[in-house]
């Protein structure tokens, strides 16, 4: 039922790849000085002349095959995981899910501080047993076929994962899409679920603000809504139409990511001093060799159309890093979540914390976990 599927592309796919790349046609550049009309032109152009003639997919590639790559098929769809089993054998199971324009890239740096930390400086009881499934239509999962694919189903197809796996009972950990689906599994609960972590707090319907971090929440989430969000809408209304673009031009993939790393990552000024190119590039390169614009954007028309947050019984904690999109404070997480057991506001990082800060995250979901052992 769960079989090998390593990473494999083909030399072909990487050949159309830099022909594309070499026969782009490019717009003007922008009339200003700054990103308020989208990705420069020059940073642009930088990027891709990089990815087409110095970036090495093989060396991403042979570090996703090292965390044993395979596939099962549940409910109707292949679901596609990397798993990195501890070498302590009575670590924790824990299943952490990836958002867009996320993917289990994101969780190659934390993985394993998580799976063995006393190769670094850790104790054996906070191991884990990761397991990093790709969400449907990403990566290499399938690509859905039918509607239907939300935080809940998805939800139900991890537990079918685990169990699969051996694990019977088991944790759960995300930010972005794999917070929705994190918080899905939240509603499960037990026997399966113990407990969930999340490194984002949506402040939707938190209207009331009585402190001034409250005030400042809902004032990012309006600078979100009012300047970042134009691409949630195109991919809430229209996630084809997108898909043909992108799907067409890898320019235009990079441009629509690479976008989100200079908005939503905790940078200082350059993203690329944060994130290096061949960082960014591995998470592009898997959305433009897997062909998955369209199926990771309907994720949007699936969820935003009828989703809600279940009501969760089960142990939580919440990491809120100071330049995510929603910095919800710890008395909107405490009215959400009866059973809030960690709530911290982190020093530094942003909406890819895995990515960014996997030190910190590591020890925000050990903290969060450990009163279960």
């Amino acid at each position: 039922m769960i079989r090998p599927r390593p990473f494999a592309v083909s030399d072909d796919a990487l050949d159309d790849l830099r022909e594309r790349l070499r026969r782009t046609r490019w717009p003007e550049p922008e009339p200003v000085q700054d990103w308020s009309q989208g990705v420069p032109s020059r940073r642009l152009r930088a990027l891709c002349a990089y990815w087409r003639d110095s970036y090495d997919w093989r060396a991403c590639e042979a570090r996703l095959n090292a965390l044993d790559p395979s596939t099962t098929h549940i409910d109707g769809l292949d679901i596609h995981f990397l798993h990195l089993r501890s070498p302590e054998p009575d670590a924790t199971p824990l299943v952490m899910t990836h958002g867009w324009p996320g993917s289990v890239i994101e969780f190659l740096k934390v993985a394993p501080l998580l799976a063995d930390p006393r190769a670094h400086g850790g104790a054996a009881e906070d191991a884990f047993h990761v397991v990093l499934p790709s969400l449907p239509g990403f990566g290499l999962s399938g690509k859905p076929a039918e509607t239907g694919w939300g935080p809940e189903r998805i939800a139900r197809a991890w537990v079918e994962l685990m169990q699969r796996l051996g694990y019977h009972q088991f944790v759960a950990q995300g930010g972005d899409w794999g917070h929705a689906v994190t918080t899905a599994l939240g509603g499960i609960g037990e026997p399966a679920v113990r407990a969930i972590h999340s490194n984002m707090f949506p402040t939707y319907g938190a209207e009331e603000a009585t402190s001034p971090p409250e005030r400042r929440a809902l004032q990012r989430q309006r600078d979100f809504e009012d300047n970042e969000s134009g691409y949630k809408h195109e991919q809430i209304q229209s996630p084809q139409t997108i898909g043909y673009a992108l799907t067409d031009s890898p320019v235009g993939q990079a441009a629509w990511i690479y976008e989100k790393y200079q908005q939503w990552t905790d940078h200082g000024g350059d993203p690329e001093a944060l994130l290096s190119r061949d960082e960014m590039l591995d998470n592009i390169s898997l959305y433009w060799l897997t062909g998955t614009a369209a199926s990771s954007a309907r994720i949007y028309w699936e969820s935003f159309r009828g989703y809600r947050d279940p009501k969760v019984d089960v142990p939580v904690g919440v990491s809120i890093f100071p330049r995510d999109i929603y910095l919800g404070s710890r008395r909107w997480a405490e009215a959400k979540y009866p059973r809030l057991v960690h709530y911290q506001e982190m020093p530094r990082g942003g909406h890819f914390a895995a990515w960014e800060q996997p030190e910190l995250l590591a020890e925000e979901i050990r903290l969060t976990f450990r009163h279960l052992r």
